[in-house]
């Protein structure tokens, strides 16, 4: 498989060290310094394209990329407002298009052990639920997407819970009652750790992920990449993993 990357930070070189290990072929890789090779013959030459930049770039390349044609994987974060107008072009023009806040196959079966626990705590009344994310200091947006889908999990069953704010100032946020409460930290190495916490005067129910490196994320895009070629569709990880 012949692939393009959108993006070649940390993040992309982790997926051209998996994609190379599992037999594919990197046929482009953007980043800012050669912005001026994002082109259509270019891109021509790939398969699918894997898109992992920031939330003030993903939009546009999508878009970009949608519009050639060429099958995408997005792992960005910070630009889903505008998911509606991407899954209508990519309809339109039938395409090929995955989005996952995180790639992470572990992380994957962490979002519906996530939507399981809190089936199971929602009727006992005597537990706050609040979620926490840590996240290494030059990620730019807060909070992550991991943890927005976590949210998003617990407020299927907590219908009560209306909207997640989030704390950036540490613990200082007193949330209403009909808000979820996301506390966001910054601190080096952390490639991520994500708990959900479920409080009560006599005990605390808590599970947590945490992420050694970035390889599981890489290897999930890749996987996700490869599930993708040749198909036409929207798509998520839960088929992707037949979760």
């Amino acid at each position: 498989m012949k692939i393009a990357l959108i993006g070649y930070g940390k993040m992309g070189k982790a997926i051209e060290q998996i994609a190379l290990d599992r037999g594919h072929e990197i046929v482009l890789k953007i980043d800012e310094t050669n912005l001026s090779d994002f082109t259509k013959e270019n891109i021509a030459k790939a398969g699918v394209a894997i898109e992992f930049t920031g939330p003030h770039t993903a939009y546009e390349n999508i878009l970009k990329l949608l519009d050639l044609g060429v099958p995408t994987i997005s792992g960005s974060t910070g630009w889903l407002d505008k998911m509606d107008t991407v899954q209508a072009l990519c309809n339109n023009n039938n395409g090929s298009f995955i989005y996952a806040s995180n790639f992470s196959v572990g992380v994957n079966l962490f979002f519906e052990l996530n939507k399981k626990l809190a089936a199971l705590m929602h009727p006992h009344k005597e537990y706050d639920v609040a979620l926490e994310e840590i996240h290494h200091t030059q990620k730019r947006d807060a909070p992550s997407g991991t943890a927005i889908t976590l949210a998003e999990g617990v407020m299927e069953t907590y219908s009560e819970k209306k909207t997640w704010v989030n704390d950036v100032q540490l613990d200082s946020l007193l949330p209403q009652a009909d808000e979820l409460l996301i506390v966001s930290k910054r601190i080096d190495p952390d490639p991520g750790t994500h708990t959900i916490r479920y409080s009560s005067e006599i005990d605390d129910i808590t599970i947590t992920h945490s992420a050694h490196s970035r390889q599981g994320f890489a290897l999930g895009a890749v996987i996700a990449a490869e599930f993708l070629k040749d198909k036409k569709g929207i798509f998520t990880m839960k088929e992707v993993l037949g979760l």
